[in-house]
């Protein structure tokens, strides 16, 4: 049997443990239908100081007094501070660095990245989150190479999940690389997943960050906000504002995570997907209320940033309101 741990770090979420107890014990559940013995081994693991947990039938251990393990799960973070939650873990990533010294391969789905990044052990290596969390989780860790449209990623026994329904992917996939696609494809249909589903960035919306102290920066991200429409270049944004180009340009960076230019394009394809998502109106129609006038470039930039057409996005996301005669 496969000994597979799963890491109960502090602050985790439950719905994301619940996720990976259910997918491994569904498919040891099926193999054992088959009359074939179960694969995965399961272990509940929490850090010296935490309680035990009272919610399961597997084998639960200290971290200090873990069993070999060949493959280790983290789920997410169920906290809004992630920095903070890292921080009070840090018993579990001197331990993952042990386990991994000893040959174990390591997942995590969701927010559990930023606990794996804290490792090193994603160094140099492609990762991915939660797509709303992305652009905190890129500032934080910059020798990552952050793929934030992925479902999972995975580079020498490392892998990584995206967020919410997107961490059963990775979850499959594992259950794929041990017992074979015909399991992988049976415990799929049981929770209902799509195996081939390659992306997550249609997921995303642009959240701006606004809790940062610049005031030359927020007094930009107002005038983009107020006029993405009409401005033609971000040199229109920037009149009047005391600071060059480049100082701004670099200031805005360091604050928001993204240069002026991609700030405005992330808003203006945002106001697009609202529309896509909201009105039956053609794409000309979409392109220009968006700010644009070119609708090649507008295609490109759309898909760049959703993984999908504005036609494609529409027939996921729209759907027409029903008029209910009285």
């Amino acid at each position: 049997m496969l000994q597979l741990g799963i890491l109960l770090i502090k602050h985790h979420r439950l719905l994301s443990v619940a996720a990976m107890l259910d997918v491994f014990e569904s498919a040891n559940r099926f193999l054992e239908q088959q009359g074939k013995p179960a694969y995965f081994q399961l272990h509940l693991l929490y850090p010296t100081m935490s309680r035990p947990p009272a919610f399961t039938d597997h084998p639960v251990h200290t971290l200090a007094d873990s069993p070999p393990l060949q493959l280790i799960l983290i789920p997410s973070f169920g906290v809004a501070d992630i920095g903070q939650a890292v921080k009070l873990n840090t018993e579990a990533v001197g331990w993952l660095q042990q386990q991994r010294r000893a040959g174990a391969e390591i997942a995590s789905v969701c927010t559990g990245s930023f606990l794996l990044a804290a490792t090193g052990l994603l160094d140099q290596k492609p990762a991915t989150t939660h797509i709303q969390a992305a652009n905190i989780f890129a500032r934080a860790y910059p020798k990552v190479q952050v793929k934030a449209g992925e479902v999972m990623t995975v580079r020498d026994g490392i892998y990584t999940g995206g967020g919410a329904t997107n961490s059963f992917y990775l979850l499959l996939s594992l259950v794929e690389k041990y017992c074979g696609r015909e399991l992988a494809l049976s415990t799929a249909k049981y929770f209902g997943i799509d195996m081939d589903r390659d992306q997550q960035a249609y997921f995303g919306t642009f959240i701006p960050v606004q809790n940062h102290k610049d005031e030359l920066v927020g007094e930009l991200q107002r005038r983009i906000q107020v006029s993405f429409k009409e401005a033609g270049t971000i040199e229109e944004l920037l009149t009047e504002i005391p600071a060059s180009r480049r100082n701004l340009s670099r200031r805005f960076k360091e604050a928001t995570g993204y240069t002026p230019i991609e700030y405005l394009q992330r808003t203006r394809i945002e106001v697009a997907k609202r529309i896509l998502e909201q009105t039956d109106g053609t794409i000309l129609e979409v392109m220009l209320e968006a700010g644009y006038n070119d609708l090649k470039a507008f295609r490109q930039l759309f898909r760049k940033n959703t993984g999908m057409t504005p036609t494609e996005y529409r027939g996921k996301f729209y759907r027409k309101k029903e008029i209910e005669l009285a």
